[in-house]
Formats: structure tokens, sequence, C-alpha cells
């Protein structure tokens, strides 16, 4: 009988503040590991709290989020993915420890960089006929910017402000170590 030589499950959270690209880059490394025949699974942390009404004492569901994350995740492996690449924010050491043990594999953390002014004009197309939302959004870009920064809760960090989607996303799997 052969060894088994599945790769040990691995994976990496791509934070950043809102706008920098976190969920297009995700996607992007997703398609780059499946071509590299690499099975693996993007997950939007989002998604994974999008319900009302929110507790109270929880203004982003992170409760919620927690609970999906460890079944979804669990899924995921189960099903055969060696590679978890998950887009969200981490404001803390102790939220990155959260999702770690929610996944219940070793997490590593990439933070995207973006210069606030590009961050403002995508979040200007983005929300070109939500304006409360692009309001919310503009405020929130910079605030969430500042808490990441004393946060540090990221292994390392890439500037994606002039880089297309793909690029980045090659740049963060090459700097994880995954292809």
């Amino acid at each position: 009988m052969l060894p088994d030589v599945r790769p040990v499950p691995c994976a990496l959270l791509i934070t950043g503040t809102v706008g920098v690209g976190k969920t297009s880059v995700a996607e992007a490394m997703g398609a780059l590991l499946a071509e590299a025949q690499i099975p693996n699974a993007v997950m939007d942390l989002d998604w994974l709290c999008q319900s009302w009404p929110t507790p109270p004492a929880d203004r982003f569901n992170v409760g919620m989020l927690l609970r999906n994350l460890r079944n979804v995740a669990g899924n995921y492996l189960d099903a055969g993915a060696s590679r978890l690449v998950l887009a969200g924010v981490a404001e803390s050491r102790a939220e990155r420890d959260h999702y770690e043990e929610a996944i219940g594999i070793g997490l590593s953390v990439c933070r995207l960089r973006v210069d606030l002014p590009t961050v403002h004009q995508r979040l200007a197309h983005r929300h070109r006929d939500d304006h409360d939302g692009l309001r919310r959004h503009l405020k929130r870009s910079g605030e969430l910017d500042l808490i990441l920064d004393h946060a540090a809760v990221e292994d390392f960090t890439l500037d994606a402000t002039d880089n297309s989607i793909t690029a980045t996303a090659m740049a963060v799997l090459q700097a994880a170590d995954w292809l």
C-alpha cells in the first residue's frame, strides 16, 4: 500500500480594509490553485454572517460567522480541500485566533494594502447607486485601516495598489509558499 501523500491542510485569511479587494483576490487564488490541481475552497466570511437581526452585543454577527465557519470549513475539509482561502477582516489577535479555532487547521494571514484614495475610487464605483452605503464604507475604510495598523494580526502584507487581481493573487500564493 502506498503512503498517503496528501498535503497537510492549511488556511489563509486575506484581510484588509473595506474595498481593498479581499474577495476578488481570494476568488482569483482559488482559480489559480484549481489550475495547479490543488484542492481548495474559497469563503467570503461576510456571507457567513448575513442575517438579521444581529444580537445587540454582536454588531458584526461574529458569533454566527464562527458557527457557520466551523461547519462550512469542516465540510470542505471532509470533501478533500487541502487549502482554505478566507476573505474577511480580523480586527484583533483574538478574532484571528477564533477563526483558526473554528476551522481547526493552521491559519496564516495576509493583509492587503491599497492606497486609501484608490480604495475610495473603488468604493465610489461599487456604491454608485447606494449613497448611504458609500458614505458608510468611505468612513469605515479609513477607520478600519487604522484598526488593522494597530492590531497587526497579519503574517505578511502585500501592497496591491497598482497590481491586477490575478497578479496580487499569485503574489499572495507565492508569499504563503502555496505555489
